[in-house]
């Protein structure tokens, strides 16, 4: 081979030999690296963390860090809990006896709202007290309007002031409570349940499913759609369940036929349950299924439907 192709294929080769090389000293540093971060995750988290800033940028871009934000802030929550313990202790309390209990957790919670001075005979203490809304203000602060119902029925509402910490796990009552008008009485809204099942399928299908689920009369799996669980009130509330009447969202559940598998039903079951102390109207949202010539419960719903669905 002549002297001018060794030296063609020398420098040829050169550039080959420097990559080469190169790659190498990557191989080398990633072995090193993987070895610094195994032999940090045994001396413990602080050895850990210094390995890790100070793997090299080679490896670093190999596998990018992925950067996720997390929420820290805390959910307002909510006093109304706490403004009902006052008033409760608050309303029996007596001025004249500051050493009771209840004028002792009053106290505890508000240190600068006065105790109550009930004449004497006056209208005993509260059957229940109840707290019935919270409205939330600026700076922390809430006004909770809190319901005391009495024994002869009469219901008096209060409203409280609460202040909570930035956290929300902290309250304090800011001052003496006031009695306001009791909230008014929404309009209801239309229910969906426009269509009326007529005795059928369905209807069975329900009452035998609510007499399962209520009395312990029968097991509640046979009714369920496959792979639905449902677990039975144990123990048994009622001894019978008759259903009263049955309304549903979807025209399907009203038709003569069976519908076709996978067909799905919203309906409302007005029921009357009985026990040793008397009967009981209870109402219950099911969704149902058809499938092979019958009706599977696919859910007891816990809320009303919202929308009117397919008519």
């Amino acid at each position: 081979m002549s002297p001018g192709m060794r030296a063609s294929q020398s420098e040829a080769a050169a550039p080959m030999v420097a990559a080469g090389a190169r790659l190498e000293a990557m191989r080398r540093r990633v072995r090193l690296s993987r070895v610094a971060v195994w032999t940090a995750i045994a001396a413990g988290p602080i050895a850990l963390a210094v390995a890790v800033t100070s793997t090299p940028a080679t490896v670093q871009a190999a596998a990018p860090a992925t950067r996720t934000a997390v929420r820290t802030a805390a959910a307002a929550a909510d006093p109304g809990g706490y403004a009902q313990l006052f008033l409760s202790a608050w309303l029996r309390s007596s001025a004249n006896d500051t050493t009771s209990a209840q004028a002792r957790l009053a106290q505890s919670m508000a240190s600068s709202v006065d105790l109550p001075d009930p004449a004497a005979g006056a209208q005993p203490a509260p059957q229940s007290v109840t707290a019935v809304r919270s409205a939330q203000r600026v700076g922390g602060a809430w006004s909770v309007t809190v319901a005391a119902q009495y024994a002869d029925g009469s219901v008096r509402y209060y409203a409280v002031p609460v202040a909570a910490d930035r956290t929300g796990a902290s309250f304090a009552v800011t001052g003496a409570p006031g009695v306001v008008a009791g909230p008014a009485r929404a309009e209801e809204p239309a229910s969906p349940y426009g269509v009326t099942v007529p005795d059928g399928d369905l209807s069975t299908a329900v009452g035998e499913f609510l007499s399962a689920y209520l009395t312990g009369a029968g097991e509640v799996d046979r009714y369920l759609a496959p792979g639905v669980q449902l677990t039975a009130v144990s123990p048994a509330p009622y001894t019978a369940v008759s259903v009263q009447q049955v309304s549903a969202v979807e025209e399907a559940a009203a038709a003569e036929q069976m519908p076709t598998d996978g067909t799905t039903v919203r309906v409302l079951a007005r029921v009357e349950a009985r026990d040793a102390e008397g009967q009981w109207p209870l109402a219950y949202e099911l969704t149902l299924t058809a499938r092979s010539g019958r009706w599977d419960v696919a859910a007891l719903e816990t809320g009303t439907v919202q929308d009117g669905g397919a008519r």
